[in-house]
């Protein structure tokens, strides 16, 4: 595991439930990701925490068997002592403008509360 937190956008095909569901439960199942968001609509994927882009982008390929395209990596390597991010996190994805149903977020940081309001915000 790397000690830099990166945020990383993916494009995985997702057609219907069950790729769904195999692309969350694989996302769960990796133990250095802290946060994802699944977009179905879009068949985007938001993931950040400590990692290495391309190994996440293999782990991810092998436990789906789909195809994994990474679009976009970002790194952000400030923290303080409780390894919390220090600055904002900021991920285009988490911007979109997207159906309720078709997203899903998974969030652990306790800096990133603005993002989440504005998301909601956008949704309703």
């Amino acid at each position: 595991m790397t000690g830099k937190f990166f945020c990383m956008v993916l494009r995985i095909h997702m057609d219907c439930n069950g790729c769904y569901r195999k692309v969350r439960r694989a996302i769960l199942s990796i133990k250095e990701l802290e946060t994802h968001l699944i977009e179905q609509k879009h068949c985007r994927v938001s993931v950040c925490g400590k990692f290495s882009p391309q190994d996440i982008a293999i782990k991810i390929r092998k436990k789906t068997n789909r195809r994994v395209e990474i679009l976009e990596v970002q790194e952000c390597d400030t923290f303080n002592e409780n390894n919390d991010i220090q600055g904002p996190l900021i991920i285009n994805a988490w911007k979109c403008q997207s159906n309720y149903d078709q997203v899903e977020t998974c969030c652990t940081h306790e800096g990133d509360t603005k993002e989440q309001q504005e998301l909601a915000s956008s949704i309703t």
